[in-house]
């Protein structure tokens, strides 16, 4: 199963997404889920570098 959490809260907004969908043999879900989550990722990244005075982005890895 995948899951995706929104925090929402005091002008911040949190999103986090795990698991994996195995119930397809294609990873279809698993596909959409993930392009979803690194276009809007890809879309803020692109922002902050237009807007650096306005807009962070921080991206970390485990």
């Amino acid at each position: 199963m995948i899951r995706v959490r929104a925090l929402l809260g005091d002008g911040r907004t949190s999103i986090e997404v795990t698991g994996h969908e195995g119930h397809v043999e294609d990873g279809r879900v698993c596909a959409a889920i993930t392009a979803i989550t690194q276009t809007a990722l890809l879309g803020l990244e692109q922002y902050a570098q237009q807007y650096p005075d306005l807009v962070s982005v921080e991206i970390t890895q485990e």
